[in-house]
């Protein structure tokens, strides 16, 4: 069950209803819960092939791309403090990972993966900063440039 609202909080609630998705053989997808899941929200239901991940390249590419940048993230030991010396490491970092990965263009179709699946582009927290940083809350600033410095890293090493 802990799946299953996982997957509504975050793939449901963002992107809707699929009317088809890829997984492995994990039992938690093979299970009758989720066959009955899907077959009551429309959603076919494919393996890929057991020990051949490629059988979905795409995907198989995402992940291969976000494993490198998490990896750099580990082995450069990024880390950022906010104004109270709380340490944010790269597990904290993995939203910016997936925007900035999102906001990225792929080197074969030219397009960034949000704009090919919503139709339009995320905008970076970047993208609206205000010039006049002093008049803003210490937290909201940390946290602001936490972001921008997580994104922008994640950016440069994707390209």
């Amino acid at each position: 069950m802990d799946t299953a609202l996982l997957f509504r909080n975050n793939i449901i609630s963002t992107c809707g209803v699929r009317k088809i998705i890829i997984s492995d053989r994990d039992p938690k997808f093979t299970s009758e819960f989720w066959t009955n899941l899907y077959d009551m929200l429309g959603t076919k239901l494919s393996f890929s092939t057991a020990y051949h991940p490629q059988a979905n390249g795409l995907a198989e590419s995402m992940i291969q791309t976000m494993e490198d940048i998490i990896r750099r993230f580990c082995t450069y030991g990024i880390e950022y403090k906010d104004h109270e010396g709380c340490t944010h490491d790269w597990v904290t970092l993995i939203p910016e990972v997936q925007l900035s990965y999102n906001k990225s263009k792929n080197s074969t179709t030219g397009k960034t993966p949000a704009l090919v699946e919503k139709g339009w582009n995320p905008l970076l927290p970047v993208d609206h900063l205000k010039k006049n940083l002093l008049t803003i809350h210490p937290t909201a600033r940390d946290f602001h440039e936490m972001w921008k410095k997580a994104c922008d890293t994640a950016a440069r090493w994707i390209a």
